[in-house]
Formats: C-alpha cells, structure tokens, sequence
C-alpha cells in the first residue's frame, strides 16, 4: 500500500464513523480509533487543544466532558470546524465551537451534569494537523456532584468501557506525573482489558508540576511500567497560563525548552512534547487501521449480506400504510415478551450452548446457590452449645432447673433463623441480576430501532428493580413470621414425643452391641443428677414413684433404684437387664 493510499486510511474511517453516528448506531463495526482515557484534571482537554493549536473545548470544575467527542483531525489549507449535527455549517470561531458543544451536550443530558454515550462528531480542517481521530471520554470521577446520580462513577467507568474493550481500539492513557503512577485511574482501566500493554500508549503531563528532586525518566523510558508502545511526556499550559490567554504556539516553544533544557529528560528531548506526540498517534492510528482492515473487510461484507436478506423481506412493505408504524410497533413489543418468556421458561430453539443463562441460571441460583450461601455460613458448635448454656442459664435465674426451658429453645433458634435472611436477599439480587440480563439479550433484536431499545431496556428494568424491593419485603415477611412462632407441634420438629421413638429405636440398635462403645452415664460428662418423684405421667409405669435421673451433655436418663444401684456395684456386668428411657437433647 502506497503512502497516498496509507494516508487515505484514517480519512475513510472518519466517513464510515459518520455514516454510523448519522444511522444511530455508532460502530457497530468497530471501528480503528484511539480512545482518550483519563482522571479529571489530568491535561486531556490541553492535549487535544494543542493538537487543534485552538482553544475550543468546554472548561470548568467538576465533570465538563459529560458525552464521548469524536474529535476528526483533517489536514487542509483552510481552518475551520464541522459538526455532524450541524450540516453545512462552517465554525470559523472555535468559541462558537465550544459554545456549540455545550448546547449539545446540554441537549441530551439536560442541566444536571449527568452523561450520555451518545456521541458528538466534530470534525477540524487546519494546516496545522496531522489526519488523526480521537474519541475524548468523560474524565473518571470518584464523588457525584450537584443532581448527579450516586452511581455516575459507576456510568462513567461503563461508557469507558464500551469503548476501550473493542480489540480495535488503541488507548491513549493520560496521568499527570506530580500523582503516583501506580494509582493512575486511566492506567488501570487500561491494564484491566489490555494486560499486555499491547493496544495502550502512555502520555504523562504536568511534567514541570513535580516536586523539586523528582523526575518521571524511569516512566518516559518505559522501565517502570513499560508499555508496548511506549510512552510520550507533554508540557500543558497551566490554568494561570490559560486564564491569561497564553498562546497556545508559546507554550509549545516553551514546552519544547522545557525539555532541552531539564537534565533529566535532554536525552529523549526528541522523542517528547506535543508536535511527537502528534505524530506518534498518527503514525499508530494507520498502523491499526492497516492491520485490522482484512478482518475489519470481511465483518463488514457479512454485514452487507444480512442487510441485503433484509431487504428482500421489505420487498412487499408499503410504507403509505398508516397503520404500520403502529403495527410494527406492536409486533416487536410482542416479539420482545415472546422472546423473554422463551428464554425464563425454558424453550428448544436459539438454544445458547456456552453458558447457563435465562430461567436454567435462575434454576440453578435456587437449587445450588442459595443451599451452598447456606452451608456456607458460620456455625461454631463450641458457640453454639456456650450460647445456649449461658440462654438456659439466664432464663433459670437464681432458680436451679433440670429441664431445658421452652424460652431458651426459641431464643436460640430464632437466632439461627434470622441468619436464613442473608443467603436469602443475596439469592434475590442474583436472581434480578440475571432477569435484567435476559432483558438485555431480548433487546438485542431491537437494535435496528435504538431509541425503542433504550426505552424498552429502561422500562422493564425499572419494573423488575420496583419488584425488587417488594419482593424482598416478602422475603424478610417469611422469615420474620417463622421467627415470631415455633411449631413443635410440626411432624418434622423433634420433640420430646419423638425424640423417645428414635431413642427406643435407637437402644434397641444399641444395648446388644453396648460393649465398649456406648459409654455409661457414669463414664460421661454429667451435668446434673438425683433422685426425683414423678407422678401422674402416662409414661411412667406404676403411677407415682421415685426415680434416678442423670443429665449430660449428650443425654437425659432415669433409672429404678435397684437398676442404679446394680449399675453403681459394676456396670461392666454385661447383658444386664434394665428398663431405660432415653431421651437425646
């Protein structure tokens, strides 16, 4: 490929971004560019109105750019700005232009700093450029201001990321070198989709703002964090410099002396300041742009191919019709909740083969997540048995007492209940997490209609987050209402009743096989034992008559008299015969 055609290059895929912008969807393609990523007030605007040799980008406190600017640099013998909302229109001002890119901006995200990822196409004609393309991003931002939303750090690191995790595009990673390197937001977000540094190109600014005795050479000569393209340092105009009208050619001469003339940095002067920078840029930006375009060709021919099926299905439309925009209106909203219903309850076409979504995820949240979150929890048994010692302990109060008292039993358990709440709302979470992401995948049909699939996303959402919070307070309702009343009358609880069937069940298993294995009360660990009268109790045979009770941590036992005292002269005696009952706690 000749150098005329190279240079033709970043030209044409300044067309194409404007066809896409013009049709609503921005890149579907993925488009080569470099996308400009940076913290606030660290010197992206300066960068780019050196470029530009103009001053043309809104300024301010706070967040000033609020929607992407794809930002066209075109070399010509004319200077002059374009915007791609503003047809036809020549800026020759570059005060209008900045007026002109608020309005904008205020258009779609109102007064309000919020943001959008709607772009804004401006495009530059001056002698003083090279072709280059650059996508200015909404600077990361850590606290909301004014009518900001709580989460705009959240939106903004979505925007970025929308751009930055396409393969074709180059990341133009701006930091100010008076911060700590390793804290660099813009070098974070880069090294999270680009681990290798392979698509990232480093600019450091405010090289003069260091503190005396520092330098950034270990930085500027890639040794710190090196980065497969290197990095370039820049020398902004400072806000006093702005505010005085300081021209933006004397500040490039001085940015070019402050270079020469630092010790540190004399050595790489030539590869350092804005007119390399610029160049760099250019020279990456044709290089990528090179290097995708087979792949780049042959997405964009299947593209062509869809489109003309597409077409086809038109053949027979009759766009005089007045009834069909409201027709295919409906028929899209009805395909949408076809399409959801489809994906929850389960269905044998457009099944996905690469991972569990939909209803089969929503499955599996009920069935394996929410019992592991409930294994999952914290159970000391050593606690547990001291909590409920200390609840019998404190219920009894002065009094001394044999049989655990109904309060202690609730207090533990209602203890252990409450704790179902946290496996529980995460469970909902995960399950609105994935109903929102089902919505999104059914959206994806509406692609063609962008302004029906924002709205369509936004109000099912809203309707599933509203569900939400009513849907925990359910939940919450269920658990408090088990706490507020135990069954014991409930088949499944074990009581005293049948804590004595399974204990018979179970000494019949054992007095056989009691030799050596089962250990005597006397062997045990006991708590309590002595005599004690029970009358009147169907249980007991012989009406009213004294017993010998023996409590341990494992069990509740009683004997006859003369079946204690055999047992007290030798209970290694086996085969013994004696009517126990034993009760486990």
């Amino acid at each position: 490929m000749g150098n005329r055609e190279m240079e033709e290059l970043i030209p044409l895929v300044n067309r194409l971004q404007d066809a896409f912008s013009a049709l609503g969807q921005t890149c579907l393609l993925e488009l080569p560019q470099i996308a400009v990523v940076g913290g606030q007030s660290a010197g992206k605007s300066s960068v780019l109105e050196n470029f530009v040799g103009r001053d043309f980008l809104p300024r301010g406190s706070g967040i000033v750019t609020r929607r992407p600017l794809v930002l066209q640099l075109v070399t010509s013998k004319a200077e002059y700005a374009e915007f791609l909302h503003c047809k036809g229109k020549k800026f020759t001002d570059f005060d209008e232009v900045r007026h002109e890119i608020e309005a904008e901006t205020d258009r779609v995200t109102g007064m309000n700093k919020g943001i959008s990822s709607i772009p804004i196409n401006l495009r530059v004609y001056s002698p003083h450029v090279l072709n280059l393309t650059l996508i200015d991003l909404p600077g990361i931002t850590k606290v909301p201001v004014g009518d900001q939303p709580p989460d705009i750090e959240y939106q903004i690191r979505e925007m970025i990321m929308q751009f930055i995790t396409r393969e074709n595009c180059l990341i133009l990673a701006v930091t100010p070198a008076n911060t700590d390197l390793a804290n660099s937001d813009a070098l974070k977000l880069a090294k999270e989709v680009d681990p290798q540094g392979l698509r990232t190109i480093g600019v450091i600014t405010k090289l003069d703002l260091m503190d005396e005795g520092t330098d950034a050479r270990d930085v500027l000569e890639n040794k710190l964090l090196p980065l497969r393209r290197g990095y370039v340092g820049v020398v902004n105009r400072s806000q006093k410099d702005i505010d005085g009208k300081k021209d933006i050619k004397a500040a490039m001469l001085a940015e070019r002396k402050f270079f020469l003339s630092h010790p540190a940095y004399r050595h790489i002067a030539d590869r350092m300041g804005t007119p390399h920078l610029q160049k760099v840029l250019n020279q990456q930006l044709t290089n990528h742009i090179r290097d995708t375009l087979p792949n780049f060709r042959n997405k964009l021919q299947g593209q062509l191919l869809s489109i003309e099926h597409e077409v086809e299905a038109y053949k027979n439309f009759k766009p005089e019709d007045p009834t069909r925009k409201t027709k295919a209106l409906l028929q899209m909203v009805q395909q949408f909740a076809v399409d959801f219903e489809k994906r929850i309850e389960g269905s044998g076409d457009q099944v996905d083969t690469l991972e569990l979504s939909g209803g089969a995820k929503i499955n599996r949240i009920f069935h394996e997540r929410f019992p592991f979150e409930i294994v999952k929890m914290e159970f000391n048994e050593k606690e547990l048995r001291r909590e409920i010692s200390y609840a019998i302990k404190n219920i009894h109060g002065i009094r001394t007492g044999l049989f655990t008292p109904d309060m202690a039993f609730e207090a533990i358990v209602k203890k252990q209940i409450v704790k179902l709440k946290g496996p529980s709302l995460k469970s909902v979470d995960l399950v609105m997490q994935e109903l929102i992401n089902t919505v999104k995948k059914c959206t994806k049909k509406l692609a063609n209609f962008p302004r029906l699939c924002e709205e369509t996303e936004r109000i099912v959402a809203n309707h599933i987050r509203e569900r939400e919070g009513k849907t925990k307070d359910q939940v919450l309702l269920l658990i408090d209402i088990q706490v507020s009343y135990i069954n014991t009358n409930h088949e499944d609880f074990i009581g005293f009743a049948n804590a004595q069937q399974r204990s018979s069940q179970v000494h019949k298993k054992t007095t056989i096989g009691n030799q050596g294995t089962n250990l005597p009360p006397s062997r045990q660990i006991v708590i309590r034992k002595g005599w004690l009268t029970i009358s009147n109790i169907g249980i007991m045979k012989g009406g009213s008559k004294g017993y010998w009770f023996v409590l341990t941590a494992e069990s509740l036992s009683w004997y006859k008299d003369d079946e204690w005292k055999a047992m007290s002269d030798g209970w290694r005696e086996k085969g013994a015969s004696m009517e126990k009952n034993h009760y486990g706690l």
